[in-house]
């Protein structure tokens, strides 16, 4: 995209205040409109691709539709689930050669270590599906679907903490501020539903997770704020102040409504604000909000053999394994980014314990998403993305005792995997060295990544750009590049 274009902005803002403003029956035939025409006001909105607007059509056919990113929030052990080293069954309890730390920067909790002892994984890994991907024995549902699968093992990123890393992979950039990835996928391609959110977020809990995640993260920055993500809970409300109060009916709120977008269609007139424009409108999703959410949380006619394949839990309001189900309830309503946090992966201590709770957590929910996008024919327009902010070091944080181990941040290489939406199945991509420490063949930065990503919803990562105080910020940054070789 080139420089933004006030003429141009002045020219949609002139086109909604008058839609707003001099209709007859004011926010009433605006609502009755965006029935008829759907896609009227995103046409308004998105008119332009060329001028810092959101995009009028992607810039080159798009395979996937919608994505679903189960973020495994903590680091997953990458040695210990997806990326096997024999090796290190002869490396065990041997000190890391600075020739392979490389005199690293590492965190503050192991920083004043006076040894770095490597450890082995106590975990047995197997080989599974015709391309014969090693697999450990703590996913047996994933081990089942590696077919689909497209598995990276040389994400890497600069950061080494979990709070800039996690803003990093989610926004581009370490420092918080600068929209996440539903947020420019919000603003670069609308939404498809007019009855829900183009973006929305559901958060779960391992047994242990005190690892804080912030609203910032599915914020939209300096995006227009109808951009960022709308958490749902896992309680009877899933939405704050979505249900009518009692003694309110539908009807009064509706009135309520009519009054409120006038009110605010004259602060429009007299200050051309458009966040004035995106309060009314969703004030207007709010209200339509009142119909589908209810219907789409009711998971009561869904066969019980969709309900065994996600596990004992699925019915469990906010658990990982319910927010799975939904995601796929909101894939076939085409909620365009649907965001699942699973925290608890931050393993410094008692890993071989709490690691094997967060598979049991995550594994069969996991893979049954895929299966069930699968069989109904979903699965080839949505990218399914499941991966972490980083991963974790070989060597043990403190001492090795037993069975019991910890490992400390790791960000040099770390492994992810995605499915559908474009993405070439039945693949390993990546080779990192025998302590699975450093990348040997074919790094994927998070840059190289979210550009990735990107280019499977049609959208090149150098053109979706947005000019925020006399910058054109992106995704991507300035770095980023297209890994052709994950694509189908």
């Amino acid at each position: 995209m080139s420089n933004h274009d006030p003429a141009r902005e002045s020219e949609l803002l002139i086109t909604r205040r008058h839609f707003f403003g001099r209709t007859a029956a004011g926010i009433g035939v605006a609502a009755l409109g965006s029935l008829l025409n759907p896609k009227l006001f995103g046409t308004l909105a998105r008119a332009d691709a060329g001028s810092g607007f959101p995009l009028a059509a992607t810039h080159f056919p798009a395979r996937a539709k919608r994505v679903i990113y189960l973020f495994m929030a903590g680091g997953p052990s990458q040695m210990d689930l997806l990326d096997y080293k024999p090796e290190l069954e002869n490396l065990h309890e041997s000190e890391l050669p600075d020739s392979v730390r490389m005199g690293q920067r590492i965190t503050t909790m192991t920083s004043g270590q006076a040894a770095f002892p490597v450890v082995k994984s106590m975990f047995k890994f197997a080989q599974h599906g015709q391309a014969g991907a090693w697999v450990s024995e703590l996913l047996p549902h994933t081990a089942g679907i590696v077919d689909d699968l497209c598995i990276v093992k040389t994400v890497n990123t600069e950061a080494i903490n979990h709070d800039p890393a996690i803003t990093y992979i989610q926004t581009g950039f370490q420092q918080p501020g600068r929209p996440c990835m539903g947020a420019w996928l919000s603003y670069g391609l609308g939404s498809d539903n007019q009855d829900l959110p183009g973006f929305i977020v559901m958060l779960s809990n391992g047994k242990e997770s005190d690892q804080p995640l912030y609203t910032r993260l599915w914020g939209s920055g300096f995006l227009p704020s109808e951009h960022q993500g709308v958490q749902f809970r896992g309680a009877v409300d899933p939405v704050l102040f979505l249900s009518n109060p009692p003694g309110v009916s539908s009807a009064t709120r509706r009135r309520m409504l009519d009054s409120l977008a006038e009110l605010n269609t004259r602060r429009y007139q007299a200050f051309a604000d458009p966040e004035i424009n995106t309060r009314i409108a969703q004030y207007e999703m709010s209200f339509r909000m009142q119909t589908s959410v209810p219907d789409l949380v009711d998971i009561s006619d869904e066969p019980q053999s969709v309900l065994e394949m996600y596990g004992p839990d699925v019915k469990t309001p906010g658990s990982f394994a319910n927010n799975c189900l939904l995601a796929r309830r909101m894939a076939q309503r085409d909620v365009r980014f649907i965001q699942l946090y699973h925290r608890g992966w931050d393993q410094h201590n008692n890993l071989p314990r709490r690691i094997r709770e967060q598979c049991l957590d995550t594994d069969q929910p996991s893979a049954a998403l895929v299966k069930d996008l699968k069989q109904r024919g979903l699965l080839d327009d949505t990218l399914v993305i499941w991966g972490g902010e980083f991963g974790r070091t070989v060597y043990c944080q403190g001492k090795i005792e037993k069975d019991n181990y910890g490992r400390d941040h790791h960000g040099r290489c770390y492994t992810i995997w995605m499915a559908g939406g474009g993405i070439k199945p039945g693949t390993s991509y990546g080779v990192t060295d025998d302590y699975c420490y450093n990348i040997v063949e074919n790094p994927v930065h998070i840059h190289d990544l979210n550009a990735t990503i990107l280019h499977c919803l049609g959208i090149d990562h150098e053109r979706l750009t947005y000019r925020f105080q006399g910058r054109d910020f992106r995704l991507t940054d300035v770095h980023g590049r297209l890994i052709k070789d994950l694509l189908a």
